[in-house]
């Protein structure tokens, strides 16, 4: 008896589940031998077996004109245009939204992404200077002119990726954890455990420490009840502290948790004592904190850039790339850049990248230090300018390049001693020249900039 079904009378059907099939063999095949697969990894794979169940059930002789959301995935892979997919889901964006870095990605995959605690944009690996996410009204606009034209109906972002409300049971739980947090040590230590486990799972107990005046005070009663740093137990201090970046993920909670009095000065005393992760936890919760020009200023009178400065000179594998944003984020702000020059910024970044540490992350906190007048001083006294010109010559980073040139030109601008030593490089290289003919359209205005003022120089003396 032949089959009747969709998939055995339909080429084009048949020819989609040939499709999903070769998918998922390949996402299967990474999660059987990457051991560093994501859960993002596991979700397309059961995507596509979901995909292909539908196809190999479904009994309809016809392929209908409206899809609806269960069959849209099997839909948008085989026909979306790639401008239109989410770079993190490869699926058809529901609510396009802008990262810091400019590119655009699909809300609830990009939120995964930043709840993971990760602040580099996926694609670039730049360091993210916030995490605030921007609809992007213009993609959205065309996404949804094509799926009428292909009969999809795109479900209400709103509705989509609304999170999940809390039952009575778990905020019977919370409160009962928080009261713990006020009893004897091992009572403590288990109500903070359990709480880093609960905030960084669900949302939904991110949000209800904004629903309480006194949570957060509670959560961080062990802390602030210590006469002294040895007082606290590096455990119990590694838990408070990753449930206060837990906590600072979530947008309603950022204000909350950074004018709460008692947050910054700890979080301050934990980059300075404690594991090495509660030091990195910490950096990163200021990171995230930082995401609101309010909070920068906040933090930055509170003199938290010299201890984050401090770490970073220590130079910890674990804790570089936290406290490196953390920096970079606070210093957007005129007021902190000034801090952090006063703080010894400039000598310890410099000696970073001379050692070639963090080079990427670091030439982009420097480049925006270099706006300041004492700043640009220490990097000619401290060989700056033989070791930007270096990078410039050996780096293939375009962006690295534009930075160190973006650097060079302020020194030129602002300290004649160092025009021998560019016209040398010059000279002997052509490194500037080659810049302005190769490097991106600012790298090229700030060479020819440089190029333009050491020919003025040449020319007068020659005149004289």
């Amino acid at each position: 008896m032949a089959k009747t079904g969709l998939l055995s009378s339909d080429p084009t059907v048949r020819a989609r589940a040939v499709e999903l099939k070769k998918e998922l063999q390949r996402l299967v095949k990474t999660i059987v031998d990457d051991e560093d697969y994501t859960i993002h990894t596991v979700d397309q794979a059961k995507d596509a077996l979901c995909a292909l169940r539908e196809l190999k059930f479904n009994k309809r002789s016809t392929v209908p004109t409206t899809t609806t959301t269960s069959s849209l995935k099997l839909h948008e892979a085989l026909s979306c245009p790639e401008e239109f997919k989410c770079p993190l889901s490869k699926e058809l964006m529901r609510d396009p939204v802008i990262l810091a870095s400019g590119q655009t990605y699909d809300r609830p995959f990009i939120q995964k992404w930043l709840n993971a605690g990760n602040r580099t944009c996926p694609q670039t690996e730049q360091v993210l200077s916030h995490t605030i996410l921007t609809p992007n009204n213009l993609i959205r606009d065309m996404i949804s002119q094509w799926s009428k034209s292909q009969g999809i109906e795109l479900p209400n972002p709103v509705m989509d990726g609304k999170e999940e409300g809390v039952t009575e049971a778990e905020r019977d739980r919370f409160f009962s954890l928080l009261d713990k947090l006020c009893a004897a040590l091992p009572q403590q230590k288990e109500a903070a455990k359990e709480l880093r486990m609960l905030t960084k799972k669900m949302p939904s107990f991110r949000a209800l420490f904004g629903e309480s005046v006194d949570a957060i005070p509670q959560l961080l009663t062990p802390l602030s009840g210590s006469k002294s740093e040895s007082c606290v137990h590096p455990d119990l201090q590694e838990d408070v502290i990753t449930t206060l970046l837990n906590l600072s993920i979530h947008d309603s909670n950022k204000k909350l948790v950074a004018e709460t009095p008692m947050v910054i000065p700890l979080l301050m005393e934990a980059l300075r004592s404690g594991t090495i992760e509660t030091r990195s936890n910490a950096a990163a919760t200021l990171f995230t904190l930082s995401a609101l020009d309010s909070n920068k200023a906040l933090i930055g009178k509170s003199g938290a850039l010299k201890p984050l400065i401090d770490l970073l000179d220590e130079g910890h594998p674990l804790a570089m790339k936290d406290v490196a944003s953390a920096i970079f984020n606070l210093c957007i702000i005129h007021e902190n850049k000034a801090r952090a020059v006063r703080d010894s910024a400039v000598s310890v970044i410099l000696k970073k990248i001379m050692d070639g540490v963090l080079v990427d992350e670091l030439l982009a906190i420097l480049a925006m230090l270099s706006t300041h007048q004492r700043a640009i001083e220490e990097i000619g006294e401290l060989g700056g300018v033989p070791c930007l010109l270096r990078i410039i010559r050996e780096s293939t980073c375009e962006r690295n390049k534009e930075n160190c040139i973006a650097i060079l030109h302020t020194v030129c601008l602002n300290d004649r001693t160092k025009w021998k030593a560019l016209r040398e490089e010059e000279s002997t290289h052509g490194t500037i020249s080659k810049l302005a003919q190769d490097g991106t359209s600012r790298a090229k205005r700030k060479a020819n900039g440089i190029l333009e003022r050491l020919r003025r120089a040449v020319n007068i003396t020659h005149t004289a």
